[in-house]
């Protein structure tokens, strides 16, 4: 999320003013039914992008590459697209496909996939309900914002749906949920975000459930299944 200042109203305004915001380089629609994208987020490009052995940075040399050659990718909550879309934008080789519980977001997703070239698959889906087919990796951006926060701008951040803001049990209950789901799966990498007074919480439950924390950036969580 953007830290809480008084230019975050301003910002998320602009952004839905203009009806665009940049995301790993690229102008993606936005509107009112899907979260503005920000600069953090891009981190869960970059850590796919590393799984993959490729490089995200000139000049960095790119670390072995632990997916498959043709990766299946799945996006979990993928609001305007932008996580889903770079990642098919940027790593060609891989099937990336997109879910969403909102109708409105996924039409707005759609967009953007068509406007920047990028070949998705999109199903409409309350996080892994009804998905079916088996991936590499599971990457999700879930809403994580615990409304008892005292930092929350709630006046800035109310031009947002909420549905993609907020959750219970401390912000946690659906990343939660979506853990308990891939453990089920058995899917081998699962890249998360949160805020980072979370991330205790989050790698204790992922471990108990079976997976290793592999890295920590920002406010991205990369795990992987220990029997993987």
């Amino acid at each position: 999320m953007i830290e809480n200042n008084s230019r975050e109203a301003d910002i998320l305004h602009e952004a839905y003013r203009r009806g665009f915001c940049d995301f790993y380089g690229r102008d993606f629609i936005v509107t009112p039914d899907v979260l503005i994208p920000r600069p953090e987020t891009e981190m869960m490009v970059d850590a796919v992008l590393n799984l993959a052995g490729k490089s995200f940075l000139p000049g960095v040399r790119p670390a072995p590459r632990v997916l498959p050659k043709n990766p299946r990718i799945l996006d979990v909550g993928t609001g305007s697209g932008c996580i889903a879309i770079s990642l098919a934008l940027e790593f060609s080789e891989a099937i990336v496909v997109a879910s969403d519980i909102s109708k409105e977001a996924l039409e707005v997703a759609k967009k953007n996939a068509e406007k920047l070239g990028a070949k998705i698959e999109f199903i409409k889906s309350d996080l892994l309900d009804d998905v079916s087919a088996d991936f590499d990796v599971v990457v999700a951006n879930l809403p994580y914002v615990d409304p008892e926060w005292d930092w929350v701008d709630g006046k800035a951040l109310a031009q947002e749906p909420e549905l993609a803001l907020y959750s219970g049990d401390g912000g946690l209950k659906l990343i939660k949920k979506l853990i308990n789901q891939v453990v089920r799966r058995k899917i081998p990498y699962l890249i998360l975000e949160a805020d980072p007074c979370q991330h205790e919480r989050i790698v204790e439950y992922a471990g108990d459930k079976g997976y290793s924390l592999v890295k920590t950036r920002g406010f991205i969580l990369i795990f992987q299944n220990k029997k993987d």
